[in-house]
């Protein structure tokens, strides 16, 4: 037995029920009934034109080089651009987007969380102003049909063999990584190749490099040209540690900065304190107005956000520097380190940017965070 949709084969996963045998691993999303002959969803074709593409900025040498090679490759293989934070990998894939319109093929970019889709979408509006751009996430279900659909990688349920080209934003992140169920459900969405964009590729992708199933590109360089910002690591009690952080928001403080805990009650309880003496916003799971909390934090030139790995990724602050907090946690993984320090320095106005660790005790983690993005900078010159 094998479920169509997740492409489940655990016996103790599938149950009989008055209308045949289904999967109840996926049962969260409908019931996938085995007996039934799964047929492709019905999508609009493909409109003359929709290929034209304007991008915000030229490429560099080194992006349009990469651009090229991928959609080369996307032909013959799936392929993994494996980028440092910053690098522009959504303009990196724009030539395969065209590439595919061009020849009357459907593309998805599917990413993992909510607020990414939307931003997501409005910016390919931009890039393909003449293609139906459509946006599909938890309270945008209504038009699920599109030439470039940008959508949750929740929301591939409904595209069963639908996609010439599946374009899958940061794989390595929560719900994504590790989930099963949605490794399937992009597996049977897909149709043709998928393109896997990441600073932090997990085990699965390392094992596909490993054994060669997959293509890999890598750029190390940011748009910008200037060093990734290496974290700086102060160790000490908790005292120390935040007279170290008041000293780092005043230094920085024109600049927006971004302070990450690891958890959501430490977020509370720090915005409220430096809530007292400077505006500051929190952003956590628990917020119920996260679009709302990051559309005023970027309003404010010189803010302060404090936020738990919710921002690790997908949200880009002009010019902001970076602090996190308790970088020893256990909470952190050395994937999320890295995205953290890659939100500084990502604007050609503050190329600089500046990320400090603070830390209760000495962390493998961090050294390892602090090594890899040294290594990146010197495989980029």
């Amino acid at each position: 037995m094998k479920c169509p949709r997740c492409l489940n084969t655990d016996k103790e996963y599938f149950y009989k029920g008055s209308k045949g045998w289904y999967c109840r691993r996926c049962i969260s999303f409908g019931r996938a009934m085995l007996e039934e002959e799964s047929e492709p969803v019905s999508l609009s074709s493909v409109t003359e034109g929709s290929e034209e593409y304007t991008l915000q900025y030229p490429l560099t040498e080194s992006q349009e080089r990469i651009a090229e090679q991928c959609a080369e490759l996307i032909d013959t293989t799936d392929v993994l651009l494996y980028c440092v934070c910053g690098a522009g990998k959504t303009e990196l894939v724009v030539p395969s987007i065209a590439k595919m319109l061009r020849k009357g093929k459907k593309v998805c970019f599917a990413i993992a969380r909510r607020q990414v889709v939307l931003e997501l979408g409005e910016r390919l509006k931009t890039y393909f102003p003449k293609a139906k751009v459509t946006a599909v996430c938890g309270g945008h279900t209504k038009e699920t049909d599109g030439e470039i659909i940008v959508s949750t990688t929740h929301q591939l349920y409904r595209y069963y063999q639908a996609f010439d080209l599946l374009i899958l934003d940061e794989p390595d992140a929560f719900p994504y990584r590790g989930s099963d169920v949605l490794h399937g459900i992009a597996k049977t969405a897909c149709r043709g190749r998928t393109v896997y964009l990441t600073a932090t590729p997990d085990e699965e992708l390392s094992r596909r490099l490993q054994d060669k199933s997959i293509a890999c590109l890598r750029l190390n360089r940011r748009p910008h040209g200037r060093p990734l910002p290496v974290p700086r690591i102060v160790t000490g009690p908790v005292f120390y540690l935040a007279v170290e952080l008041v000293k780092w928001l005043k230094k920085h403080e024109m600049h927006p900065r971004m302070v990450f805990v690891p958890k959501i009650q430490t977020a509370e309880i720090l915005g409220k304190i430096l809530g007292i003496f400077t505006p500051c916003y929190v952003c956590t799971s628990a917020s119920a107005d996260r679009d709302e909390v990051i559309r005023r934090f970027r309003k404010k030139k010189h803010g302060i956000m404090v936020c738990t790995t919710v921002l690790e990724r997908g949200v880009t602050i002009p010019g902001a520097d970076i602090c996190v907090m308790f970088a020893d946690s256990e909470i952190f993984d050395e994937a999320a380190l890295i995205q953290m320090a890659g939100r500084a320095g990502r604007s050609f106005d503050h190329p600089e940017g500046d990320v400090l660790f603070l830390c209760s005790e000495k962390s493998s983690l961090t050294e390892v965070c602090v090594k890899k993005l040294q290594e990146a900078n010197r495989c980029a010159v």
